[in-house]
């Protein structure tokens, strides 16, 4: 949701809503007075209130198959504003939805009346009592920002899911959420205390045990139902489905606040809840069992539990990346211990292991190694919708349980069932609890699929129901379920259901079509409403078949760009991360991409305001590439629809200015016209003029173009012997050192810095050929040949980079065709090139091969591309450089990060004495994002997060490390510190060491 009246939203305080909004609630609805009610929640209500395009948009899927657009979205501040917009919706029968962090699997969070976000303003942990154990909290309160507030007191939040970055502690109420320590701590249903909700009908309640809080009818309901109540649940740990009516039980306190978890917003809006909190373990150890199989690790998990781990988990090999450093075999148990020291934890880890018959094992102690290994576990949730084949695969039949002792009964029946209906899955999960998570490659895209899909969920919820198991084990029943909920627990239990949520909610107001009366699990698909034919696009995205599509439907939306704070090398989602708004997330940003291929919401398409407005504050860091479970890559979605979006239409000034970088600075270059430039930037009416018209923004400095550009100091040094240009170069011998743009006209000293330390560790450097000759050779850039020059033009390579990152991909790709013509020769020599600007060594690596994926140049070009580390480690392998012993800050480049990998240069670093971590994050200036006009602010948020403050706690002696032109220049001009490549550092290091020989 956003408040900024522009085209990305009509969100104000103005309580105005445009025609052209209301045509379109009108049309997808059928609600013809949606004015009136956006005018009176806006009356009612001080919260945001959102009935444009995008608000809608970014509401319409949770993390499920499914998609319900609504009326609109309501932020309330407080229960006041909760109350009111009961009040009002009610007055006009209008569904009311109640959203967390948007991340449930079964549909549960998607509504077509008024959606409640409580995730921007209901956000506080009100009071944290460390006597009593308890914290009060409001539901939009992120479960990382309580066992942050718990940590310093040995206190934590029991239950924690994979998604605790993000989810909120009222989703979790609502879907009665458990995570990887439910066999310690149980469910969420157990550590709530008391609850506030307020009632259709707008009765303020305080939930708790005694029958407190019950709303009129509950009790006598309950009480002429015992006997069902006592024979009609399943017994195990992780029953979730339906309501838990047994709560009510005398002998079970009449305990009408765990009633109420689980009851996916259907009964009542939380606003308020007291919480138990628990004991900390001091210390933990993690031990890594390994077994032949996911059902022999399932057979032993049951067995474990008398040990009392915290956790015991499951995953096998088909999740598990290659390098992931876990004991040889097919699948892994996670078991964590706990004690009040790390002797005590690993003794209990060691227990596990010799208690558990396995194939290998692994006890880890080091917290950032369980750290390392736990987001392998906790990110299955994002890998596990890509098969190893690369295949799509979906939730549905996420989260079943069946009693622990019979899971490993259940997974051999399971696989046997997927097989029968040509299927396939991954098992993992919580195998301690009996709870099996997993994504099936169902076939959602057409009619025989979406069939296949639901003879599946019915075989498979009569094989749960026999192994005495629950539809649900943590995630809720929401629309996926809730239609085979009587096969569970009969027509009777189900009509019971019906009851009581006609004594909470006798208008059916909340959450309508939700565990009572529900939807049908194969209908409002999300997928039925995308285009049935390939949408035409410039890149090729290989991992997607070529389908846009597919790339769009890679977001999932369990949500990992709505974390709100990164800690070590993670980038994604910097925007998100500087605004707080849904629409500034890869998520936002992926469900409007969804939207306008589905055409009844977002209606224009390729020209859309509303995708442009939430790609505009895109950085293009590519951050998700990497740290999405799923590789969601925005920055090429962003750059495909600027591509579309000004196809014959006038481009933003800042397109022109720094989107052709390489061309004015060529330019410049070429006149001899850096001297005058650089002197009318120190001019301020004059450089503000010019920053104008280059839809610059004011806030910035120009940055000052070198006096000599770095091929000009080539051509000037002394000539190194260079072989013959046709030989083929021994291993480790020659390489050609590329002359980015940002090296050649801006920070000609970082090329000469490489070319320095290249040649002293034994390599001989080329710079690429200039000339475009029939038959081309490697060049140094000096060479001259009557014959080429009476055949040949000069030219220059270039990565394209800031044609794509402004959407001008038939110009990149034009510039890309003639950079691979001057590289040929260099290709045909198997030449290594050396890329010192980590975003154009990306660039090379990615966006060439997906640009021009039918030219077998591109794939040889990018498979040549190196860093500056990685060339020194590979071709000069015994080269030590000099030694510095110094620390380090700074940053790893968003890009380096993402695409490219940074081991090579912690490697480098160790090597030379640098110590120390960078920091994560993005530095914010992103290429041309943080100069153009309308981006300072956020731009600055950025590098507030990680980069600035690392710099300013730096010591005196130490290195401030940025390897990419962007990140150097943010530093200068927002800390006023110069920040320097490592090639610079090592380049100094040498020349010192040579001073005093």
């Amino acid at each position: 949701m956003t408040d900024r009246g522009d085209a990305a939203g009509n969100i104000g305080d103005s309580g105005d809503i445009k025609d052209t909004d209301v045509t379109e609630v009108t049309e997808v609805t059928g609600v013809t007075d949606v004015a009136a009610l956006a005018r009176a929640l806006r009356e009612a209500v001080r919260g945001e209130v959102g009935f444009d395009v995008t608000a809608r948009a970014l509401v319409t899927m949770d993390a499920s198959n499914y998609r319900r657009v609504p009326l609109g979205v309501v932020a309330p501040r407080d229960a006041d504003d909760v109350a009111a917009v009961l009040e009002v919706c009610r007055e006009r029968g209008v569904p009311v939805v109640a959203r967390g962090g948007g991340t449930s699997i079964a549909g549960q969070a998607t509504g077509t009346g008024v959606v409640l976000d409580f995730t921007r303003h209901m956000t506080a942990l009100l009071e944290l009592d460390p006597g009593s154990r308890t914290a009060v909290v409001q539901p939009g309160l992120v479960l990382d920002r309580l066992q942050e507030a718990a940590a310093p007191h040995g206190l934590r939040f029991g239950p924690d899911p994979s998604t605790h970055s993000r989810c909120t502690l009222g989703g979790m109420i609502g879907n009665n959420s458990c995570g990887s320590h439910s066999v310690a701590w149980g469910t969420t249903a157990d550590s709530v205390r008391e609850l506030s909700v307020i009632t259709a009908r707008g009765r303020r309640l305080r939930l708790g045990q005694g029958w407190a809080g019950a709303p009129d009818g509950l009790r006598e309901l309950a009480e002429g139902e015992l006997a069902r109540l006592r024979t009609g649940f399943p017994d195990l740990p992780r029953r979730i489905s339906g309501y838990a009516l047994d709560a009510l039980l005398p002998e079970k306190g009449a305990d009408v606040a765990r009633s109420f978890c689980g009851s996916e917003g259907t009964l009542g809006i939380l606003t308020e809840a007291v919480v138990r909190l628990v004991d900390s373990p001091r210390a933990r150890a993690l031990a890594v069992l390994a077994y032949a199989d996911e059902s022999a690790a399932a057979e032993a998990a049951a067995g474990l539990l008398p040990l009392g781990p915290l956790t015991v988990e499951g995953m096998a090999a088909d999740l598990v990346p290659a390098g992931a450093g876990l004991p040889r075999g097919g699948a892994w148990l996670f078991v964590e211990t706990g004690g009040a020291t790390a002797a005590e934890a690993r003794a209990r880890a060691e227990q596990v292991v010799c208690a558990a018959d396995v194939v290998d094992s692994l006890v880890v102690t080091d917290p950032a190694a369980q750290r390392s290994l736990w987001r392998i576990r906790e990110d299955a949730a994002g890998t596990a919708t890509r098969m190893p084949d690369g295949s799509e695969a979906w939730p549905g039949w996420e989260d079943c349980a069946v009693p622990p002792a019979r899971l490993g009964g259940y997974l051999r029946e399971f696989r046997a069932l997927l097989t029968a209906h040509g299927l396939r899955g991954t098992p993992y999960g919580h195998f301690g609890d009996g709870c099996i998570h997993v994504r099936v490659d169902f076939d959602l895209l057409t009619e025989a699929g979406v069939g296949r899909f639901r003879r599946f969920s019915e075989e498979l919820a009569d094989l749960v129901v026999a192994h005495g198991g629950s539809l649900s084990g943590e995630h809720g029943d929401g629309q996926a379920r809730a239609e085979l909920l009587p096969r569970m627990y009969g027509a009777g239990m189900v009509g019971l259901f019906e009851r009581a949520k006609a004594v909470w909610d006798p208008d059916d107001l909340l959450n309508p079509g939700t565990l009572v009366r529900p939807a049908r699990l194969d209908e409002n698909l999300r997928f039925s409403v995308l285009p049935r034919r390939p949408v035409d696009v410039t890149f090729a995205y290989p991992a997607d078949g070529g389908d846009f599509r597919a790339a769009v439907r890679r977001c999932v939306g369990v949500a990992k760009c709505r974390t709100t704070a990164v800690s070590g090398p993670a980038v994604m989602c910097p925007s998100f991360r500087a605004t707080g708004e849904e629409e500034h997330s890869t998520r936002g940003r992926a469900r409007l991409l969804h939207e306008m291929l589905a055409g009844d919401l977002v209606t224009d398409g390729w020209r859309s305001p509303e995708v442009l407005g939430a790609l505009d504050l895109c950085l293009s860091c590519k951050g998700c590439r990497s740290d999405c479970p799923v590789g969601v890559d925005m920055a090429t979605y962003k750059a495909e629809f600027l591509h579309h979006h000004y196809a014959g239409r006038r481009r933003p000034a800042a397109h022109h200015s720094m989107g052709r970088l390489p061309e004015w600075l060529r330019w410049a270059s070429r006149a001899h016209l850096a001297p005058p430039l650089n002197a009318l930037a120190t001019v301020r009416p004059l450089a503000g003029l010019g920053k104008h018209l280059a839809g610059m923004a004011p806030e910035r400095d120009i940055p000052r173009l070198a006096p000599r550009t770095f091929t000009a100091w080539w051509r000037k040094r002394k000539p190194t012997a260079t072989p013959p240009p046709t030989a083929t170069p021994t291993p480790g011998d020659l390489v050609v050192l590329w002359p980015d743009t940002f090296t050649e006209h801006l920070a000609p000293s970082v090329g000469q810095a490489a070319v320095r330390v290249l040649e002293a560790a034994g390599l001989r450097v080329a710079l690429p050929p200039t000339l475009l000759p029939r038959k081309g050779a490697v060049g140094d850039g000096r060479t001259r040949s009557a014959a080429a020059l009476l055949t040949a033009r000069r030219a220059r390579v270039c990565c394209g980079l800031t044609y794509v990152s402004t959407g001008q991909l038939d110009r990149a790709r034009t510039v890309l065709r003639r950079t691979l013509d001057l590289m040929e020769p260099v290709l045909r020599a198997g030449v290594p090139v050396v890329v010192l600007e980590p975003s154009c060594a990306a660039a090379l690596r990615t966006d060439l091969p997906e640009l021009l994926p039918d030219d077998p140049r591109a794939a040889r070009l990018s498979a040549a591309v190196l860093t500056f580390a990685e060339a020194l480690e590979r071709h000069a392998p015994h080269w030590t450089p000099p030694a510095l012993g110094r620390p380090v800050a700074g940053q790893t480049h968003c890009h380096q990060h993402a695409v490219l990998g940074d081991g090579p240069d912690r490697r480098l670093r160790a090597a030379a004495g640098l110590t120390g971590e960078l920091s994560g994050g993005c530095c914010g200036l992103a290429g041309n994002f943080g100069f153009e006009k309308g981006h300072f602010d956020v731009s600055r948020a950025c590098a507030e997060e990680q980069l600035l403050p690392s710099v300013r706690e730096a010591s005196e002696d130490t290195v401030i490390l940025a390897d990419g032109f962007s990140c150097r220049t943010q530093l200068d001009q927002l800390a006023d510190v110069r920040g320097r490549h490592l090639a610079e550092v090592l380049a100094e290091a040498l020349d010192r060491t040579d001073g005093t020989r």
